[in-house]
């Protein structure tokens, strides 16, 4: 999975575990200073087998080597990390607290983008994509996120008309995203963007 040089520059096991431990201890610092005491002493805290900082470090780390399945990523993670995350805990409580930590993680992203000087740069693309939860044939008959804000739009890159969502994203030159919304899909990249921008 790794000895590709087509899509990652992480060729041995050794650099990716020093990677992880670099990210862990960077996203640790900043889960201490920007995480409120509530989620911090939050009940049965201290039973539970991987702290939060292990499970953002985790996550984080398989967005940015673009790794999308979660089953393979903590399959990987159980099969070769266990010297760095010894108390590694089931899959579905991984997935469930992270989820439950998504206000947190945004908050290190925005962090990490700080620290990587990433806002500075002058310069951003606005772009965005469907998402549709549903096709056009059977939009008349699905009725569970028309109470949720989804609408028609267009799907232009494959020429047809979707019910759902769209998302927005407010991505640097070098292909960082720095920000992002998700609006009703009849929503235009110009009337988003001054959401986004603000």
């Amino acid at each position: 999975m790794l000895e590709s040089d087509r899509n990652y520059f992480i060729k041995e096991i050794g650099d990716l575990k020093d990677f992880v431990t670099v990210s862990y201890v960077i996203i640790d610092d900043i889960y201490q200073e920007v995480t409120p005491t509530h989620i911090k002493n939050r009940c049965n805290i201290n039973t539970s087998k991987m702290s939060d900082s292990e499970i953002i470090t985790l996550s984080i780390v398989a967005k940015l080597l673009t790794i999308d399945s979660e089953n393979a990523w903590f399959g990987f993670c159980k099969k070769n990390m266990r010297d760095l995350f010894p108390r590694l805990c089931s899959r579905s409580r991984f997935n469930r607290t992270r989820r439950s930590l998504h206000a947190v993680i945004e908050e290190i992203r925005k962090k990490i983008s700080v620290l990587t000087e990433h806002v500075n740069q002058p310069y951003r693309i606005i772009d965005s994509i469907p998402i549709p939860v549903c096709k056009f044939g059977r939009a008349h008959f699905h009725k569970t996120f028309k109470g949720f804000g989804a609408t028609y739009g267009k799907y232009a890159s494959k020429k047809e008309t979707y019910l759902g969502y769209k998302l927005h994203m407010l991505v640097t030159i070098d292909g960082f995203i720095t920000d992002a919304i998700i609006t009703s899909a009849n929503i235009d990249d110009r009337a988003a963007a001054w959401d986004i921008t603000s």
